[in-house]
């Protein structure tokens, strides 16, 4: 793969977007036209990750392998597009599994770019984004329901902003092997899979209620699939109607085995999570009140390139989501500007000798420096800590779980003792990286400590594996007695965790 690409894509770029889904793998390969998106490749395939987690929710390694099959064909269909027109996420069955890593790490290898496993309600985002852009634009409020393998998202939305977020632990396939073992169908393992339902919807239900909307879509293969039946079995034209969704449910009941599904058009892979998919879709009905519902194209992998086409155009959710955290937690903004600005410095300096040119990393240094005082809201005492679990534990708009623990061990290392625990979490690609991150913001916090307006003199580092030399303009230094006490004991810090520092 071709990892030399750094300027954004211009037109008539290709984008990649592979959703790694408890049930289904989906890839689809669209064309930049005009800053819109033009899909121009879409495969599937049934991978059921799910179904491959035991009672110690390990995934089996006959799951594994299957993962690694699709991923084999997927990187040929991707292989000249540059990496970072490229995004891999996984969902519920990779969030939920012990050993997840096992899986990712192979999976990147065939890849050639990393996997990033997003958060149920990042993937409820990325979904809306998907189906609001698939959709013709109106002004009404509308719900949007995706039914997947192991989770189900709920989100209502108005345009292209969503408005409530939720992904709840219900999926077609963990409700199958839960409810519908064997593949026997009975009413009454039916109706305790529509109970099961109904109890993960009372989380939601009085406030999805209050909210409203005018309009309902379904965004997966499991609502397309309960549409396209309904449609064949004469049913409905094109909603499904509740009464819709009723009829197919006795139709469903009159068979006895999942085999015995006999519906135009119904794939055989599809026939095995089929009661579950309906049992759930029927628990969102009575317990949200849902009159009708249609179908719609876009889901996660489109709204993941959407998201893609946004960043890459500096259209990042993800500095929505760090301002309104600044916001949230009262951040002294002109003292997190001149920490930025002071790391960002840095890091030009040494972006080269320490191989930090990525972009990314540019990213993550500056949304560190603007979030490593959050935790003063809580105290003063140990907020670099207070700081990092906020960052760790919030809801962030467009990051993923890992990029958070990234972001977090940043923050938690940014002043006292360089905390070498919080980097041992990250995978041992990364580790160095964020670690010499943590560096540039530890210094250019020692070198705002002042929290003065003047502005800094001319800085001048320089970086050689694990020795950075720090210069400052003739004299300057020596009338600065706190900093140059400051850089002694910074000094003394990074020795500790094997990196020396000189500064004149």
């Amino acid at each position: 793969m071709n990892q030399e690409t750094t300027t954004s894509p211009g037109e008539h770029s290709l984008l990649a977007a592979i959703d790694l889904g408890s049930n289904s793998f989906h890839i689809v390969v669209a064309k930049l036209v005009q800053g819109e998106l033009q899909p121009i490749d879409l495969l599937s395939e049934k991978v059921q990750l799910a179904a491959g987690l035991d009672e110690n929710r390990m995934l089996t390694p006959e799951a594994i392998q299957r993962g690694l099959e699709c991923m084999e064909r997927f990187a040929q269909r991707v292989r000249d597009i540059p990496e970072q027109q490229i995004r891999i996420v996984g969902t519920n069955a990779l969030r939920e599994a012990v050993n997840s890593d096992d899986f990712i790490l192979e999976a990147e290898k065939i890849m050639g770019c990393s996997i990033e496993v997003i958060a149920g309600i990042e993937e409820a985002r990325l979904i809306y984004l998907g189906v609001s852009h698939t959709l013709a634009g109106d002004n009404g409020r509308r719900l949007v329901i995706d039914i997947g393998g192991g989770s189900t998202e709920f989100i209502i939305g108005e345009r292209f902003e969503p408005l409530e977020l939720e992904s709840l632990e219900m999926g077609c396939v963990s409700f199958n092997k839960r409810y519908f073992p064997e593949g026997v169908i009975t009413e009454k393992n039916f109706q305790l899979a529509v109970f099961g339902a109904l109890r993960e919807l009372l989380t939601i239900k009085r406030t999805y209620r209050q909210l409203g909307w005018e309009d309902c879509v379904g965004a997966s293969g499991t609502i397309k699939a309960v549409r396209n039946a309904c449609i064949t079995l004469g049913y409905a034209t094109d909603k499904v109607s509740a009464s819709a969704l009723q009829q197919l449910k006795e139709k469903i009941l009159s068979y006895n085995h999942v085999d015995e599904i006999d519906i135009e058009g119904l794939k055989e892979d599809r026939r095995a999570v089929f009661p579950a998919g309906i049992a759930i879709l029927s628990a969102a009905f009575e317990s949200l009140g849902i009159k009708e519902i249609r179908f719609s194209e876009g889901a996660l992998r489109e709204g993941l390139l959407y998201d893609m086409a946004g960043r890459l155009r500096h259209e990042d959710v993800r500095e929505r989501s760090i301002n309104a955290m600044m916001q949230r937690y009262r951040v002294d903004q002109e003292q997190a500007m001149r920490v930025e600005q002071t790391a960002l410095i840095a890091l030009t300096q040494v972006r080269e000798s320490w191989n930090l040119d990525n972009n990314e990393y540019h990213n993550m240094l500056s949304w560190a420096a603007r979030c490593c005082e959050t935790g003063l809201t809580i105290a003063h005492s140990q907020y670099h800590k207070h700081s990092a679990y906020l960052v760790l534990n919030s809801d962030l708009p467009g990051f993923t779980k890992r990029q958070q623990i990234q972001l977090a061990a940043i923050i938690q290392g940014h002043r006292r003792k360089f905390p070498t625990a919080a980097f041992e979490q990250l995978l041992p690609r990364e580790a160095k990286h964020y670690s010499r991150l943590t560096i540039l913001l530890r210094l250019a916090f020692v070198l705002n400590r002042s929290r003065s307006r003047e502005r800094l003199p001319a800085l001048h580092l320089t970086a050689e594996d694990h020795q950075l030399t720090l210069e400052f303009p003739d004299n300057w230094l020596s009338h600065q007695p706190l900093t140059q006490a400051d850089l002694e004991q910074e000094a003394g810090y990074l020795a500790n965790a094997g990196y020396t520092l000189a500064f004149k």
